[in-house]
């Protein structure tokens, strides 16, 4: 069975830093095959795509809500992938969900195949 799971959540205060890690278990599975994209759900908001990259790490897309804060990079030896949150703002107060899968874009959420159970980030002002 896949697993992916995210770590590297907490509290930080505004103009802080996060990185989250989102790893992938399960008997064959190789995360470096698929795409993997970030997305978060503040309360009461609908989910948001926060950023993806292609399986190869050489090509990355990112939501308006990271656009020039946020990274995001893969080790495909570690079969991991991490999301650098710089400048953070009470605004990312969110749980955040990594999920891999093939998707025609980055933003089809409905193509992703395998989600994590998200981990809380909580932003400080």
């Amino acid at each position: 069975q896949v697993q992916l799971s995210e770590s590297g959540g907490g509290l930080a205060q505004a103009g802080g830093s996060l990185r989250l890690t989102c790893t992938a278990s399960g008997s064959g599975f190789i995360l470096s095959n698929y795409v993997v994209a970030w997305l978060r759900q503040a309360q009461g908001k609908e989910r948001e795509f926060v950023a993806g990259i292609s399986a190869s790490g050489l090509s990355a897309d990112y939501g308006d809500v990271a656009k020039g804060r946020f990274t995001i990079s893969r080790d495909n030896a570690r079969n991991t992938v991490f999301l650098e949150m710089n400048n953070l703002k009470s605004e990312d107060t969110a749980v955040y969900y990594c999920m891999a899968g093939q998707p025609r874009s980055f933003v089809r959420r409905s193509d992703y195949e395998y989600w994590g159970q998200g981990t809380q980030v909580t932003v400080s002002s």
